[in-house]
């Protein structure tokens, strides 16, 4: 056939491209998918939780109550307004512990997983959906960290849950199906850095026993650390040469504040009568370890909240904003977002041009978006914070802690949570689901649309400080 010169594509309709489906706004917004993903879990498990078998003889459970246990356990928290280990029955003890599984591991991540097992593929919309979730760097590697992180998931709860069980058994006389509800119960909380326990006072009555901390803590950093940096240092072994920048400054921000939290509560409580004071030297290291390492999210405490020094809690309150490692399941601004900006401090001190870590130059786009995160993040805990301070008989220490431990989904309390009334608490349960979703991924699922601007304004440069 031969084509004139006149001919265009328009005289041929049928030879035209068929146009695309248009796309529905949650498949271009995968964000979306996530947040409604938790918030059915949340839905689903305050409906489970408010059953009358959830919850024991003569305990009266509020629409309000079974709402905040099912945001704290999906959320991976561990504040409570009820006694975990007397409220709830055995069924109730289940749904929390499903929910916080599926929860820590991530809504969408874990429906994300099944369909892998199920199909042995993805499509592209469950690679975006899953690339959220986890915070993979790029699709291809999706695959890698789903499956990863299920295998890491099974075996560290698993040994971890040995271990408890066999201490509860060996030690502690229990049943060894009492024991091995509690160890299992117990592991998976730690390594979801959830902070829910079985006794009302947490970990205080085996704070003289490195058998049932130690393990915990183990626990909570291998969870904490982040799927992707575990990944890595699994297939690089020993060749730190080519661990990724991401994996080198969250090692590094571990290494570095562990032992400060841990200095901080030696220095802080040494003297303490309600709390380290009157301890051997060997129960005053582990129980420092332990509120060192807990305020990266974990929840669990083996001494007394309410006693602690205001400077310990202060100190307490700057560890559980940073939180812990990005795609784990800590929570809080994480420590690749904390360790950018004191990159960003540190260059603008020295008058660098670039910004560096590693010998590596930060993109503007990570600068901006640790910026984001660190300020709104400062801004859910402030705002809180003045409303709770105005409106309730409680002091500003107090509230301050309750506010960063939820919206950082930590789980340590001084014990007031549960006299807080409904608005107040109503409060704590926002700031738990978005500090879990991360403000970013929030923001990003309720934007209405993205826009692609066409053109750049004129440079100005305003005075600063």
């Amino acid at each position: 056939m031969t084509v004139g010169p006149g001919f265009t594509a328009a005289r041929l309709p049928a030879l035209r491209q068929p146009a695309a489906r248009p796309r529905g706004d949650w498949q271009r917004r995968p964000g979306r998918l996530v947040v409604g993903g938790f918030a059915l879990a949340v839905l689903l498990g305050t409906g489970l939780l408010l059953l009358p078998a959830a919850h024991t003889d003569g305990t009266t459970i509020s629409p309000l109550a079974a709402l905040f246990t099912a945001t704290s356990a999906v959320c991976v928290t561990g504040l409570v307004v009820v006694d975990t280990g007397t409220a709830w029955s055995g069924f109730g003890q289940v749904v929390i512990l499903a929910l916080i599984q599926v929860g820590g591991f991530g809504i969408m991540t874990l429906a994300t997983l099944l369909g892998l097992l199920l199909s042995r593929r993805l499509d592209l919309r469950s690679r975006l959906t899953a690339a959220v979730a986890t915070r993979s760097d790029g699709l291809g590697d999706v695959r890698t960290v789903l499956l990863g992180a299920g295998v890491i998931t099974i075996l560290t709860q698993t040994g971890v849950a040995l271990v408890l069980v066999a201490r509860q058994v060996l030690t502690y006389g229990a049943d060894l199906g009492d024991a091995t509800w509690w160890g299992v119960f117990h592991a998976t909380s730690a390594f979801n850095n959830a902070g829910f326990g079985l006794a009302a006072d947490s970990l205080v009555q085996y704070q003289a026993d490195p058998w049932v901390c130690l393990p915990l803590v183990l626990a909570v950093l291998v969870g904490g650390i982040g799927f992707p940096v575990l990944l890595e240092l699994f297939r690089t072994r020993r060749r730190a040469s080519r661990w990724s920048l991401h994996t080198r400054i969250t090692l590094v921000m571990t290494a570095v504040l562990v032992p400060v939290g841990t200095l901080a509560v030696l220095a802080g409580e040494w003297g303490n009568p309600g709390t380290l004071g009157p301890m051997p030297v060997s129960e005053k290291l582990l129980n420092a370890l332990v509120h060192g390492v807990m305020p990266r999210t974990a929840g669990f405490n083996s001494l007394d909240m309410a006693s602690l020094d205001e400077g310990t809690l202060l100190t307490t309150d700057v560890l559980m904003f940073i939180g812990g490692g990005s795609a784990g399941t800590a929570g809080g601004i994480k420590m690749t977002t904390f360790a950018v900006l004191l990159a960003v401090i540190w260059a603008e001190l020295r008058g660098d041009p670039d910004v560096t870590v590693f010998d590596r130059r930060i993109t503007p786009t990570s600068q901006r978006q640790a910026l984001a995160v660190a300020l709104l993040g400062v801004a859910l805990v402030m705002v809180p914070t003045i409303v709770m301070s105005t409106t309730s008989d409680f002091g500003v220490s107090d509230i301050l802690f309750e506010v960063v431990s939820a919206f950082a989904t930590v789980g340590l309390s001084t014990g007031i949570t549960a006299q807080l009334d409904g608005t107040h608490q109503l409060m704590l349960v926002a700031l738990m689901f978005v500090g879990r979703l991360g403000p970013i991924t929030f923001g990003t699922a309720l934007a209405l649309r993205e826009r692609r601007r066409l053109f750049r304004h004129p440079e100005g440069a305003p005075l600063v400080g």
